[in-house]
């Protein structure tokens, strides 16, 4: 059953988030990956399956060994949604400095 992932939900586990960290500079295999965690494999290897699913990774296969590969375009649509919410909080922060500031 492939269910449809979020992306938000997916990103929202901290696991999956140092697993983007790791193949956001160069691909890597499950094998890779899985040793940089003190998790059993097939653990990792369902963060790989949502990290695909929701569009994250990409898979290559090479051989037998099949090669994640991260999707940094999908990564733009989420920085892309929260952009506006960054600009928003930086102009409430920096009223607030302001006013502070003013108030000395």
């Amino acid at each position: 059953m492939n269910l449809r992932r979020d992306v938000f939900q997916a990103i929202a586990d901290p696991t999956r988030r140092a697993i983007l960290l790791l193949v956001a500079s160069q691909s890597m295999t499950a094998g890779a990956i899985a040793a940089n965690f003190d998790t059993a494999r097939p653990t990792v290897s369902k963060h790989l399956q949502i990290l695909t699913e929701c569009e994250l990774l990409t898979q290559e296969q090479s051989g037998r060994e099949i090669h994640y590969h991260f999707n940094a375009k999908k990564m733009k649509e989420v920085a892309d949604f929260i952009e506006p919410f960054r600009k928003m909080w930086d102009d409430r922060f920096n009223k607030l400095e302001a006013i502070m500031k003013k108030h000395k």
